[in-house]
């Protein structure tokens, strides 16, 4: 251990995490003050145990009685016809050009259309029942509703939700309360939980960009926790669940059939996405973050601009995304509906039919599902 520690203290050192002329001993918690410890981010790893297991627990007592009771079929597709050339050529790639079908076609003695047919069959095979994909949103939909409403009710009282400036003013010095703590343990043991059942679940188009989002998130909530920025967190948080609700409640009408409901959550979705994600987050907590701190502060420091660093990469994945969202609004306006799930369930749509709505199929799944 003793190898180590000359790095173990570099990396913790007070000039790297807290600002200048302030030490750890500082931010010591005593009876009259509780401060925030980096020895607790430990704990959302248990927690993240705990909230699978609940998960589990309420789409299997909950959420997939509701969705039947709704009409929703648990029923897979049947598996097509074994044909050894096609598995194979499958394996290796199960996105076929013109080319490939012609040729597939010509070997099978079969028509163009036929093989197409084998294709699209092939690929709805793998993917899984409206049921599972309505348990997974109805959890995120739960959860979502949970921590935005919980997130509302500790900081109604708090000064910095009406005036930010108070995420600075005495800092370092700001305890942390236990509802805050709460809010943030939560928090980080929901997204690591989704780091890691994201693998498991249905296979999404933007599974590297969600992946990328869960672990900014998580390093953005545990940078905040260790330089007690929890207030300025608190605000990221609570701004970003509340537009997650209505996506994930858009998605479950859609599965549900409630095509009327749907169109009118997505519209509220797209006004709330807007509103917080390209409004709030970056006119009201990055300005304060890259203004107001700085002046506040005075001196800043190495781990204030990692985190305001991953705030902006935060930003760039909101923009990112909101292109896909315009861009389907769009297509969506003009066939008529709010054509998908607002986010696609499966990166497998097929695109060799002249389907009119083939496009929005090709870009339905790259919205996001999890946020901070």
């Amino acid at each position: 251990m003793s190898v180590f520690r000359p790095l173990i203290d570099a990396f913790w050192s007070p000039d790297i995490w807290l600002p200048p002329n302030t030490k750890w001993s500082d931010l010591e918690s005593n009876e009259r003050v509780q401060y925030t410890d980096h020895r607790h981010l430990i704990y959302p790893l248990p927690m993240a145990v705990v909230i699978l297991l609940i998960r589990y627990l309420l789409e299997k007592y909950c959420f997939s009685p509701f969705g039947e009771s709704l009409g929703i079929k648990s029923t897979k597709p049947k598996k097509v016809p074994n044909n050894d050339l096609l598995e194979e050529t499958f394996a290796r790639n199960n996105k076929w050009n013109h080319k490939e079908v012609v040729g597939l076609a010509k070997r099978l003695d079969w028509t163009e259309r036929q093989v197409e047919r084998w294709l699209r069959l092939r690929r709805a095979q793998d993917k899984p029942s409206t049921l599972i994909k309505f348990c997974e949103t109805s959890w995120r939909c739960f959860y979502y509703t949970f921590s935005f409403h919980y997130g509302l009710v500790f900081l109604w009282n708090k000064p910095w939700l009406l005036n930010i400036s108070y995420c600075w003013i005495g800092y370092p010095h700001q305890g942390v309360t236990r509802d805050t703590w709460w809010y943030y343990m939560i928090s980080l043991s929901f997204y690591w939980s989704l780091a890691v059942s994201q693998f498991f679940d249905v296979k999404r188009k933007d599974f590297w960009q969600m992946f990328v989002h869960h672990i900014c998130t998580i390093c953005l909530l545990s940078f905040s926790w260790i330089c007690n920025f929890h207030r300025i967190g608190t605000l990221v948080l609570i701004t970003h669940d509340c537009g997650d609700i209505f996506l994930e409640l858009a998605k479950m009408a859609k599965y549900a059939k409630y095509q009327k409901f749907c169109d009118f959550v997505s519209l509220v979705f797209i006004f709330v996405w807007m509103l917080t994600r390209i409004g709030l987050f970056p006119f009201w907590i990055l300005y304060s973050t890259s203004v107001n701190a700085p002046q506040v502060i005075n001196q800043m420091f190495p781990a204030y601009y990692i985190f305001n660093g991953l705030l902006f990469l935060l930003l760039g994945l909101h923009l990112f995304w909101t292109h896909l969202i315009l861009k389907i609004a769009y297509l969506s306006w003009k066939s008529g509906k709010m054509d998908g799930d607002i986010r696609s369930s499966s990166s497998d749509e097929i695109t060799l039919d002249d389907d009119s709505n083939t496009k929005t199929d090709d870009i339905n799944g790259a919205l996001p599902n999890g946020t901070i």
